[in-house]
């Protein structure tokens, strides 16, 4: 009889986090992750990623112990990471993926439409769209993030609704202009809705159409139309205290992008607000970057607002011409830390230098948004971070969020959420980067998705050897191995 019992409690153990998972959670959640309990990471399992991570408690018992850094996460949400990277480690396996993506988002026939065919539509939401979106409707889109905030613990939530256009195409009527910026406009306020204060909601200035996309190509100001509905947007994020991120594109957009932001920077980022409201997103794949926001942080400080900065590695490397990209990987992630560094303690460096004639020109105020799945860029955010607070009162430190795309990095994520010393950072959130739409309106997001893993391989060989290893852990538990 002790034997079975010892076997069902190693059952409910194995358990726990798919049920918390898909059952609706009991308890109260609190929007600060420090009130979140977090498991203890055991020294035997998965190895630290983040040097300033630690066990909550000096002294877990036997049933603690036998938990990791990925203990929250469902069994299903483990197996299909896994499943999807150990593909993704495979080149051959991961182009015909992309191949099948890029023919479903081009196709009109039956087969291998999505639209028409209902087998590979179910196909698809099950594998791919399950891993990397958050649903088709507000409603599913609650789901999920009362899991990520309750189950998962994390702080804030970065929602994004799919729809963006990529490439030429015909011009759109004037009745087709409308129809598409209402189409936007009604997945930002829906978006906004479902967010929760201190929350952030993403966007594509080209969702707003094929439109929108000339406009910024060609440097010109949104229209009036479009105007309105970017400020419908923005006054209920305001309202909120909802922060909107409009995302980077192809360097062919990315100045009229940034100039949109700028205006819609100094209209919202104002001091009284305490918070920016509208980021920039920068790619530091680019080697402009570090001038461009060097001149824009300028500007901000000239005009009194507040700098929303969004540092991401790029998504858009394939299209990009050559000249204007970095050689190589270490060069990009060489930007992205020279360009933290600089903005996390607001000084010029070498690397990260005034404009002319600005090298006595002060930093703006800022809030940092740090989109990466980088292990050692995280940690020498965090090595900053904690050097600052050892002189420094976390309110007079920049706003910063660390963030991971859902579906990828977990091993990261969660191991911010149980950073004794994250914790501490009282200035410091961990966000998960959620994109919802239909499958339809989310294929360029997967197939962005597909392009990144193709690019990375050593990253998602990274994941899948930590769920891999998350598996064994749960199976040994299970048999009693522990």
């Amino acid at each position: 009889m002790r034997s079975q019992a010892r076997k069902l409690h190693r059952l409910d153990a194995l358990s726990l986090s798919h049920r918390t998972l898909t059952q609706t959670p009991r308890f109260v959640h609190s929007s600060a992750r420090r009130h979140v309990s977090a498991a203890p990471v055991p020294s035997n399992s998965t190895p630290q990623l983040l040097p300033s991570a630690s066990p909550q408690n000096s002294t877990p018992s036997r049933h603690e112990s036998s938990f990791s850094t990925l203990s929250r996460l469902p069994m299903s949400s483990v197996l299909r990471s896994y499943l999807i990277m150990r593909m993704s480690s495979s080149p051959a396996l991961l182009s015909l993926c992309f191949n099948v993506l890029r023919r479903m988002l081009d196709s009109k026939t039956y087969i291998m439409s999505i639209e028409r065919n209902p087998l590979l539509a179910k196909l698809l939401k099950s594998t791919f769209y399950a891993q990397f979106c958050a649903g088709e409707s507000p409603k599913e889109v609650q789901t999920n993030t009362t899991i990520a905030r309750e189950a998962l613990g994390y702080d804030a939530i970065m929602l994004e609704f799919a729809l963006e256009v990529l490439g030429g195409g015909a011009a759109s009527t004037a009745e087709e202009t409308s129809r598409e910026i209402a189409t936007w406009k009604k997945g930002m306020l829906d978006s906004i809705g479902v967010a929760q204060e201190g929350d952030f909601v993403g966007l594509k200035w080209s969702g707003l159409g094929r439109h929108a996309l000339h406009l910024l190509q060609n440097g010109q100001p949104p229209t009036p139309e479009m105007c309105s509905a970017i400020t419908a947007a923005c006054d209920a994020a305001a309202a909120k205290n909802i922060a909107l991120l409009p995302g980077a594109e192809e360097e062919i957009t990315n100045h009229g992008l940034e100039s949109w932001n700028l205006e819609f920077q100094k209209k919202y980022n104002t001091p009284e607000r305490g918070r920016a409201i509208i980021y920039t997103t920068y790619q530091c794949y680019l080697k402009s970057i570090p001038s461009r926001i060097a001149q824009h942080l300028v500007t901000a400080q000239k005009e009194g607002y507040i700098a929303g900065i969004k540092l991401v590695r790029g998504a858009y490397l394939a299209s990009e011409p050559r000249h204007l990209v970095w050689e190589s990987k270490e060069g990009t992630d060489a930007c992205y830390d020279s360009c933290t560094e600089a903005i996390l303690k607001q000084q010029w460096t070498p690397t990260f230098p005034a404009p002319p004639g600005h090298t006595s020109t002060p930093f703006p105020r800022l809030d940092v948004f740090l989109a990466t799945h980088n292990a050692a860029s995280i940690a020498k955010a965090q090595a900053i971070r904690i050097a600052q607070l050892a002189t420094s009162l976390p309110d007079s430190l920049p706003r910063l969020t660390y963030a991971q795309l859902w579906g990828m990095a977990d091993e990261i994520s969660q191991q911010l959420v149980q950073d004794e010393n994250q914790k501490k950072d009282t200035q410091a959130r961990v966000a998960k980067c959620m994109t919802w739409g239909t499958t339809t309106e989310c294929l360029n997001f997967l197939l962005r998705r597909a392009s990144e893993n193709k690019e990375a391989a050593m990253r998602t060989e990274d994941t899948r050897r930590a769920m891999g290893r998350e598996i064994v852990r749960r199976l040994r538990g299970f048999l009693g191995m522990m």
